[in-house]
């Protein structure tokens, strides 16, 4: 299988090396504007690099591409790719528009393509035992969600592309803060219905804090969530965070490190292993080219990614507006 890396920064060689240490993948070629990064790159793997997608699609084929750009430029990389019927992982956040993220969901199902948005919390041991603790009914139906990410991100996104509202498209909800509502959509298994919201950019041109308030619907049942989000936190390069989930017959918390369940008037503590950001990233690579191979399903679909957007982009829009954003 080869492989195309869109975006070249320290993130995007990261992955394009987890990429080509997955059995049968080889990474064939590199695009990004920035020299030094192309450079880097090139260093690394040995093949040609271009300063745009556009050059590197019109001179490479390939199965798969990784693309790693800032937020406002995945919906154009992803398309291109797709329109010439390459599968595509992208990172988070999936894209800074609904309309751009309906209309490639469609092109990659009507092109039978995979298409994979890397919310690596998905392979998370710690998420995905709090997921089947819901699932088994250990705390009963639940009902109400209050959590919260905290980061020191400001002054990063002040020197940054991410800073820059044209290029990322929103601040800290849209970035780090994108895991935390995965997380609650996806642990949960629900869909957001209703959102509003408070936005402070604490100097910035984009978003640092956020206090959103939710329902979410799982399977009929609505869930109430209380989500807060700060990139002016003191955790640091990782976000410090917590959740909590009421059920009608008991709770889950989770304070980062330990899951304590309370069920049954006892609360008993579980600690999956936390195996690390590279670990999480050869993992959810390694299901993407499964995917593609057909040997596996699709855990990180553009659907989850989508349903992120969703409330992202919804919540800017309450906040803006000062009123509550309901979904059709």
């Amino acid at each position: 299988m080869d492989a195309i890396a869109i975006g070249l920064g320290e993130l995007g060689r990261r992955e394009a090396t987890a990429l080509a240490d997955i059995d049968g993948v080889r990474i064939v070629g590199g695009a990004d504007p920035a020299k030094n990064a192309r450079s880097a790159f090139k260093a690394d793997h040995d093949v040609p690099t271009y300063e745009t997608h556009g050059k590197l699609l019109a001179k490479t084929d390939a199965d798969l591409a990784n693309i790693v750009t800032p937020h406002t430029l995945h919906y154009e990389a992803i398309k291109a790719c797709l329109e010439r019927d390459i599968h595509v992982h992208v990172e988070k956040p999936f894209v800074t528009q609904i309309d751009h993220g309906r209309e490639v969901i469609d092109l990659a199902e009507k092109r039978d393509l995979v298409l994979a948005v890397g919310y690596q919390r998905h392979f998370d041991p710690r998420y995905r035992t709090i997921r089947e603790l819901i699932d088994e009914g250990t705390i009963g139906k639940p009902h109400t969600v209050s959590c919260h990410l905290e980061q020191w991100w400001h002054e990063f996104a002040a020197n940054s592309w991410r800073g820059k509202r044209s290029l990322s498209g929103g601040g800290q909800l849209s970035d780090s803060g994108s895991h935390l509502l995965d997380a609650v959509l996806w642990t949960t298994r629900s869909e957001p219905t209703a959102v509003a919201a408070m936005v402070d950019d604490y100097g910035l041109d984009v978003d640092v804090n956020s206090a959103l308030a939710a329902t979410l619907d799982r399977d009929g049942t609505q869930i109430t969530a209380s989500i807060s989000v700060s990139g002016a936190g003191q955790s640091t390069p990782a976000p410090g965070e917590s959740i909590r989930i009421l059920g009608s017959d008991g709770m889950i918390r989770f304070d980062g490190k330990t899951i304590h369940v309370t069920a049954e008037g006892e609360t008993t503590t579980k600690q999956p292993k936390d195996i690390g950001f590279d670990e999480l990233t050869a993992r959810k690579l390694q299901n993407t080219v499964d995917a593609i191979r057909g040997t596996a399903d699709l855990q990180i679909p553009a659907a989850d990614g989508f349903a992120v957007t969703q409330l992202t982009l919804a919540a800017y829009e309450a906040a803006e507006g000062g009123h509550t954003v309901r979904f059709e």
